[in-house]
């Protein structure tokens, strides 16, 4: 296990061994498409697209990315993080709610 200090002021436990979930496929691929909007968003600004236009793709984006981060976040809480929390994962997810 190790520890990381995190920019929200708490640490991070890091776990040695990989692990997937179930909502991970679908998390990669949410994120893929996110990346293509990104990229079309940045072809935006460089062919000189409307700032409106620009902001409203950019809105698409950042949404993508933020219900991929709860899905992300929700599942963690589900999967990772005992029913019996200690001290540890009390703090774990009060910076995880900070995120959502």
């Amino acid at each position: 296990m190790f520890l990381d200090p995190t920019p929200w002021g708490g640490y991070v436990d890091y776990m040695v061994h990989p692990h997937k979930h179930r909502t991970h496929p679908k998390l990669i691929t949410r994120l893929k498409r996110a990346q293509g909007h990104l990229r079309h968003v940045i072809e935006m600004l460089e062919d000189e697209k409307p700032c409106s236009d620009i902001a409203v793709q950019m809105q698409a984006v950042e949404k993508a990315v933020g219900n991929a981060k709860r899905v992300l976040i929700h599942d963690h809480i589900d999967h990772c993080i005992g029913t019996e929390s200690s001290e540890a994962e009390l703090a774990e997810l009060r910076a995880l709610a900070k995120l959502l």
